[in-house]
């Protein structure tokens, strides 16, 4: 048994539980329950640490103070390898191949057993080092070039008018105006009447003179001269672009640019000695554009006639295998990793696990299922048993209670979220819970209730000719004011339909509300309908900042109302205190060691970087004068540490707050304190508080149609929670708004007015419309979601 005693991590109220070794445990209870302090902070944290300890002791007291699983002791505790869910791909530069590993072997493969390896190495056949990347492309395999009808979209305005619209904005900019001024350049005709001549020495010069500036200011500012250095529109825009790591700076530099496929490598982001190299009749870029399953079939056929082919075939063909077998075939070594579904990056990750071929660990696998149609969970369960058939044991964090039924021990923590859970209310063999808690009703009411009555649409959005990845000149049709739910297997298309073609539509189109990138290499030939939306509003799992400093609070703006009553208190008159006093992000109140944050961030260069809590203020954010303010007994360092169900008590007679706070607790996040930074929040809070945002801007104002869109909003949450939030999707259509809701959770499926379902497979098997029904006649259907249905019904 493993043996965990005095847990007391986040909201664990210092819990003694035993799980059994060797065998499928799964950890359940309703979100912020505590379950994943349990898992991963506390089991896998332990394991961790223990680990750790067998560095040097100057790296080990560093890491032990980023790593702590506040926990007595933990006997019995085996090696742990921890699984988490992640709706993030990586970089921009990531695919299927550097997610799996199986780049870095096929590379290996090139350089070792290639018909003219000579003089390359793995990393000659990189496109993302500098051995191996195209040189006019920097291995992208599209070269962004700054022309003149790029950098000047209209040539009737003159420079003073800003026709050079791809000069940087504030200072630099007026800065290279100045510069052209002093130079005697014409700034007041149109851009088309000066000579070709001074247009390209201003767009395109190498040259750098130094000007003596005479700047003009106003009559109250500080005259003085400066040296200023000229640089020449396309020169600043493509050092820039070089240069920069921010990518807001980036995306404003490409606007400016025209993009092509780079003549140098044709696209394929090589340079030209590793694109000269074959193995199995291929080069690599080759190689990596085909199917899985393919390249699982070429390489079984290869010959091992030396020693560098037989340790590397025998690497890459079982982790091809695992790919396979998990249904992932469809994809290819270069598919961009943002590209793939959720449910097929999850199994990408599974499939890398399940050829490590480790013997008496344990697994910590979080939420496995999510992102998986219900058909392909099954494989979840055969991996599970397959750890465990290998000698390890599983502990596995899972909402999907037809999943957890066939565990073989449960650990239930609750009783609710935040500060009312952190109980274990249950640990023993699945089939003996019988309490009446949140999980047992779930784990044995599993019957769905198909939708008797659905909402006629008072409207049709249609889009046809769809052309985007696996979706190929595809008509569809989708009902305003109805609730409609897109399903099918991962990878059939779904998310690409809805988050990028329909949201990238309608963003062009109506008002937007939405933190998703846009994205390009879509096209709808025809559209009729998207006259009738006037706003989009599109909801993701994007965290709600990177830093403590983006808050619940300040995210739906409930703060700016807090800080306005305690800038209306006597005290604070007094000071003559605004309420800019009482933002932490103000010099004025914060506490200058954290700089009101709360929070020291810890950086380790081989680790993470992590936050400490602040020494001097202690997670308080204010200076000790700030927090001298109170309202009605309160800080505002006390109320930043209330919870939400707290608040809502406490300001129930300020109705800007007590209508916001009450919107967040009918999503189900009632437990989560008005302090709490971003990097505390899953990614299924960050959708749910941008969904409470949203409603309540919604209820106090009247802007037309809207269309909502989002994208498995039901990943990380517990059954309980999913029907709350359900509830509130369903009052959005019940006000006669439209709801899309891309979704794998039968039971918000089943209460859908209409069902999308695009398949019948993945890639390029899927991208089509296979079912538009509602839910009682998909169920009577033969599709992978009218049988999940059936199954249920």
């Amino acid at each position: 048994m493993i043996r965990v005693r005095d847990a007391h991590l986040h909201n664990l109220r210092n819990v003694d539980v035993d799980l059994p070794r060797g065998q499928l445990v799964a950890v359940t209870g309703v979100s912020g329950s505590g379950k994943s302090s349990l898992a991963f902070g506390t089991i896998h944290g332990e394991g961790q640490r223990r680990y750790f300890e067998s560095v040097a002791p100057f790296a080990r007291r560093l890491i032990s103070s980023a790593v702590d699983p506040q926990v007595g002791g933990i006997e019995g505790l085996p090696p742990t390898v921890a699984l988490q869910q992640s709706t993030s791909g990586g970089g921009a530069r990531s695919t299927v191949g550097t997610v799996s590993a199986m780049s870095n072997t096929i590379r290996l493969l090139y350089s070792r057993v290639g018909d003219n390896p000579e003089g390359l190495y793995s990393d000659s056949f990189s496109p993302n080092t500098p051995e191996g990347m195209c040189p006019d492309c920097q291995g992208t395999g599209i070269q962004h070039v700054p022309t003149e009808e790029s950098m000047v979209p209209d040539p009737t305005l003159s420079i003073n008018e800003g026709a050079i619209k791809a000069w940087p904005q504030a200072w630099a900019g007026k800065n290279f105006h100045d510069i052209l001024e002093e130079l005697g350049y014409d700034l007041d005709s149109p851009w088309q009447d000066l000579s070709q001549k001074d247009r390209d020495w201003i767009l395109f010069t190498e040259e750098r003179p130094v000007v003596t500036v005479h700047p003009h200011r106003g009559a109250d500012q500080i005259q003085r001269n400066y040296e200023g250095t000229w640089r020449s529109v396309a020169s600043y825009l493509t050092k820039t672009f070089r240069e920069t790591q921010s990518d807001t700076l980036r995306d404003r530099t490409l606007r400016f640019m025209e993009s092509h496929t780079c003549p140098t490598c044709g696209g394929r982001r090589l340079n030209p000695k590793a694109l000269k190299v074959t193995y199995a009749g291929l080069r690599i870029d080759e190689l990596g554009a085909l199917p899985l399953a393919d390249v699982l079939t070429l390489l079984q056929a290869q010959p091992r006639d030396n020693t560098a082919a037989e340790l590397l075939l025998k690497q890459v063909i079982p982790a091809l295998e695992s790919a396979v077998e998990l249904g992932l075939g469809h994809l290819s070594l270069d598919r961009p990793s943002a590209t793939l579904s959720p449910g097929e990056l999850q199994r990408l990750r599974l499939a890398a696990q399940l050829r490590s071929g480790l013997f008496g660990v344990a697994y910590v696998l979080d939420e496995p299922s999510a992102g998986l149609h219900p058909e392909e969970r099954t494989a979840v369960m055969d991996i599970c048993r397959r750890f465990l058939a290998a000698g390890n044991s599983v502990l596995l964090v899972e909402h999907d209670m037809d999943l957890v039924a066939q565990a073989d021990w449960l650990v239930d923590v609750g009783p609710l979220a935040g500060e009312a859970g952190g109980e274990i209310l249950y640990s023993g063999p699945i089939d003996a819970y019988a309490a009446e808690t949140p999980t047992s009703r779930a784990l044995h009411s599993r019957q769905l209730q198909l939708n008797a009555a659905p909402r006629d649409a008072h409207g049709e959005l249609s889009l046809h000719g769809v052309n985007c990845r696996s979706i190929k000149e595809l008509d569809v049709d989708f009902g305003l004011g109805q609730f409609t739910a897109v399903a099918g297997v991962s990878g059939s298309g779904k998310s690409t339909l809805i988050s990028t073609v329909l949201a990238g539509l309608l963003r062009s189109t109506a008002t937007a509300v939405s933190d998703n990138e846009e994205e390009t290499g879509w096209s709808v030939r025809a559209h009729e309908g998207l006259d009738q939306v006037s706003r989009v509003v599109q909801i993701t799992q994007k965290p709600i900042g990177r830093t403590p400093r983006s808050t619940l609070a300040t995210y739906t703006g409930l703060f700016d109302a807090v800080r306005k009553l305690f800038a209306a208190t006597p005290a604070a008159k007094e000071k003559k205190w605004t309420v800019s006093r009482f933002s932490y992000n103000v010099k004025q109140g914060q506490c200058p060691t954290c700089g009101g944050a709360g929070q020291i961030e810890v950086e380790l260069a081989f680790l993470p970087g992590s936050y400490s809590t602040c020494p001097d203020c202690h997670g308080a954010r204010y200076n000790p004068e700030t927090l001298e303010i109170t309202w009605n007994g309160y800080t505002i360092a006390d109320v930043l540490a209330l919870t939400v169900d707290d608040a809502a008590a406490v300001f129930a007679e300020e109705p800007p707050i007590a209508r916001a706070l009450a919107t967040l607790q009918s999503v189900g996040l009632g437990y989560l304190r008005l302090g709490q930074g971003a990097p505390e929040l899953s990614g299924g809070e960050a959708q749910r508080i941008k969904l409470a945002t949203e409603l309540q801007r919604s209820r106090n104002s009247r802007r037309g149609h809207t269309v909502y869109i989002l994208d498995e909003p039901t990943t990380g949450l517990h059954p309980a929670d999913i029907a709350l939030l359900n509830a509130e999707l369903h009052k959005l259509a019940d006000a006669g708004q439209t709801v899309l809701v891309v979704e794998h959770n039968l039971s918000v499926i089943a209460s859908a007015d209409r069902v999308l379902e695009m398949g019948p497979g993945a890639g390029a098997d899927g991208g089509r419309i296979i079912a538009d029904a509602t839910p009682a006649e998909l169920a009577r259907r033969d599709t992978p979601t009218g049988r999940a249905l059936a199954s249920r019904a």
